[in-house]
């Protein structure tokens, strides 16, 4: 099903006075509520929801965002946009074309022969992932992986929005990390299975199908010491709540699928959750953010 963004903009204070409001009124529904700073000198910030694009669903929610509000909205508006209905699991192969970054490349089963010796070769099924040239997006996360990886090795690890699980199949090939990696469509998890076994790493990689953080596995694994998640500015920003609670204190988080000029308020949304920006790849337009939990 298609997303759907409810929001609010006004004032930093009063967006932080919506937001505790919103906290309180949907506590009992599992929607993300995010907090956004979107322009620091005109002091706009955003309050938002991401939710099912169903016309009762959102007018429910418009409706009671106004019963909670009450005197408290003092007029602001709220607005409704309609994310574009992705082929999520499209989206998520267009990261896996062949490409080499770090010692990794990512391969089809006709390109084995590109393994050098030193490199960490991941094959993905060139049927199901495979096309020609480079995307930012993946080859940013291979590289900010390779280097978090080299300083600190996670004992655990999530793969958010796995689609083919190729990063975390790249976390298996370099640490002995038990990995847990989600996506919310089951033909890309599919996917993603066929892969993990493809690349031999079954015993440490468990691909399960999830909206957000609602798999019964989240509940055993986490908190987790990695986190990547190479999906989408607003879905990202509107699990910013979520996925800080999953993140080990002192944990790494590396988000990507960010456009260069919506860096800043993604690192933004993350900040408010009390994580602190340590280093940031650009790659063909395309940004990969490492944050940490804490100040370590």
């Amino acid at each position: 099903m298609s997303q759907s963004l409810i929001s609010l903009r006004t004032g930093k204070a009063e967006a932080e006075r919506i937001f505790s409001l919103l906290e309180l009124e949907f506590e009992d529904d599992g929607y993300a509520i995010a907090i956004t700073e979107i322009d620091e000198d005109a002091d706009i910030h955003m309050v938002s929801l991401y939710i099912d694009t169903d016309d009762a669903l959102i007018d429910d929610v418009t409706a009671r965002i106004k019963n909670g509000l009450g005197s408290d909205g003092f007029g602001v508006p709220i607005t409704r946009e309609d994310l574009p209905d992705i082929d999520w699991v499209a989206k998520s192969l267009e990261g896996l074309k062949p490409v080499r970054a770090g010692r990794f490349l990512v391969h089809g089963a006709h390109d084995r022969h590109a393994v050098r010796a030193g490199d960490v070769g991941i094959e993905i099924d060139a049927g199901q992932a495979f096309g020609t040239g480079h995307h930012g997006t993946t080859s940013g996360c291979l590289i900010m992986l390779e280097n978090i990886i080299n300083k600190r090795k996670p004992y655990n690890a999530l793969d958010l929005g796995a689609g083919s699980a190729v990063l975390a199949i790249a976390i298996a090939k370099l640490t002995s990390a038990k990995i847990l990696a989600t996506d919310i469509d089951p033909i890309a998890v599919k996917v993603a299975r066929e892969n993990v076994a493809l690349n031999g790493q079954t015993a440490q990689i468990q691909c399960e199908t999830s909206t957000g953080f609602k798999h019964l596995a989240f509940k055993h694994q986490a908190p987790f010491e990695l986190i990547v998640a190479n999906i989408l500015p607003w879905p990202l920003m509107a699990m910013a709540l979520d996925i800080e609670k999953h993140l080990a204190y002192g944990g790494d988080l590396i988000l990507s699928g960010i456009l260069t000029h919506q860096r800043r308020m993604v690192v933004a949304a993350f900040r408010n959750m009390g994580l602190t920006h340590r280093r940031t790849i650009e790659r063909e337009g395309w940004v990969t953010i490492h944050l940490r939990h804490g100040n370590l």
